[in-house]
């Protein structure tokens, strides 16, 4: 004969309180991830991640600046993350814009101000595949001085192309010097010129442009380097700075390349491991 235990009825009650109370306090499920970019190839997607995170690492943005990269298949898009602190930008966070610099599919996320850099210089540069913006700290007084910036460094002969400065008060008087509208992002670009890798905004920072993404992280973070080095190299020696002359910087840059890419192995790997 079975024997049937009856709980009793305050039994009852407290035991489902409890349960009540346990489901209350567990954590809720996350939601699931925004997808990636279909659209991007995953080499490039990582890339783009992976140099968010070490010109984060390498001091040359820090929860401002951005960078960008041209699509590899559609030289009228490009590809950036939405509004985000740089070292925390993840695959998810990718976002593809025209080069008006409209997003193609926002989904309500934040955009960066100054995303009109990206698609003016590209618009005026075919030649430019990624854009990086910093607010690089020791830039910033070559572009309130009369001091030009140039190449002290082989690592920074790309200087020798020129640095020029943009000043947003030819465009727009009393402004916040950030470049909001389309107007300033191609005033920049006319200041940046056919040739130039660097242009410097007064009281801001700098744009830097190359062909290719790793060469724009590479010539981002050797902008600062080469303006720390210069600064240090004109207190020791005033105007007697022996500066890399153009014929040597144009050398560098047809055979360094491979140096390039071998800093690239490395810092992408110490950022993306983490």
């Amino acid at each position: 004969m079975r024997r049937f235990f009856i709980m009793p009825l305050n039994v009852v009650i407290a035991w489902g309180a409890l349960v009540t109370f346990m489901m209350a306090q567990a954590p809720a499920q996350m939601a699931p991830a925004a997808e990636p970019p279909a659209d991007l190839e995953v080499s490039l997607l990582d890339d783009l991640v992976a140099a968010n995170r070490v010109l984060a690492a390498k001091g040359v943005l820090d929860a401002l600046g951005h960078v960008s990269v041209r699509d590899s298949h559609n030289p009228n898009r490009y590809w950036m993350s939405r509004s985000l602190a740089p070292a925390l930008v993840t695959p998810s966070d990718i976002m593809e814009f025209d080069l008006d610099s409209n997003p193609l599919d926002r989904k309500g996320r934040a955009l960066y101000v100054e995303r009109f850099i990206h698609g003016e210089i590209y618009k005026a540069r075919p030649d430019v595949n990624a854009i990086v913006h910093s607010h690089s700290p020791t830039v910033i007084p070559f572009s309130v001085t009369k001091v030009p910036l140039q190449p002290v460094l082989h690592n920074a002969s790309f200087l020798s192309f020129g640095a020029p400065v943009f000043d947003t008060r030819t465009i727009a008087a009393d402004s916040d010097l950030l470049i909001r509208s389309p107007a300033l992002g191609a005033a920049l670009a006319k200041t940046l010129g056919s040739t130039a890798a660097v242009v410097l905004l007064r009281g801001h920072g700098d744009a830097v442009v190359a062909s290719s993404l790793p060469d724009a992280v590479f010539r981002a973070y050797y902008t600062e380097i080469n303006a720390r080095e210069q600064e240090q190299a004109i207190a020791l020696g005033g105007k007697d700075v022996v500066y890399i002359t153009p014929g040597e910087a144009a050398t560098r840059e047809k055979e360094g390349h491979q140096s390039f890419a071998r800093s690239w192995e490395l810092w992408k790997r110490e950022v993306m491991a983490k």
